[in-house]
């Protein structure tokens, strides 16, 4: 009787984390849009995002023959870091191959930018983590989400108005773009290639 081979789990090199925060209320949401390109990720490289540890949703596969984890925290946003720190442990990986996919409403709606490090600004998902890693050295691919018309507050936790949508869908696409071209060729060739201009930002 043959028995099958156990499923060889790959190492993941990467860690690619979108932020958001979980529940269906906050689904579609400007808070939520690393979210969004994390599913998009999953969708064009067939990984399934089923994992359910270190209070993640995450799932381990290849990109331009690399392993990596995508990973969405189910912290909620404030927490972030908590998930991120516990990952990158748990794999071994450092922080220069951690890549951050968040919104940004000090960037015009639709803009991507790429940046091999820096601070938090006012995104608090991004504060966690700064704080649980301990570095500002690891990677974030910034989406922006439009200035806010009320309070900050307000406004990423706001929907998408229709005539939005076909920019932000744009910009979630381009965001994982960056993610691949990242991975296969590097943070500088990325930046070059996906930045806008600096009156843009």
């Amino acid at each position: 009787m043959f028995r099958r081979k156990p499923k060889v789990q790959l190492e993941p090199e990467w860690l690619i984390v979108g932020l958001g925060n979980p529940g269906g209320e906050y689904g579609g949401t400007r808070h939520n849009v690393g979210f969004e390109v994390i599913k998009e990720l999953a969708s064009r490289h067939k990984i399934k995002c089923d994992q359910r540890r270190f209070r993640a949703h995450y799932g381990i596969g290849n990109i331009d023959n690399t392993p990596v984890a995508l990973v969405r925290p189910m912290t909620y946003m404030n927490l972030s870091g908590e998930a991120v720190q516990t990952l990158l442990r748990h794999f071994g990986i450092k922080s220069e191959r951690l890549v951050v996919i968040y919104d940004d409403m000090d960037l015009q709606l639709g803009r991507v930018r790429v940046k091999p490090k820096g601070g938090a600004g006012s995104h608090n998902g991004m504060k966690s983590i700064l704080n649980s890693v301990g570095t500002n050295e690891f990677v974030r691919i910034r989406i922006g989400i439009g200035g806010p018309g009320s309070t900050g507050v307000d406004h990423v936790l706001s929907r998408f108005h229709p005539d939005e949508i076909p920019l932000i869908r744009d910009a979630i696409e381009r965001a994982a773009e960056a993610s691949e071209l990242i991975i296969a060729e590097g943070v500088d060739i990325a930046m070059n290639r996906i930045n806008p201009t600096a009156e843009d930002s």
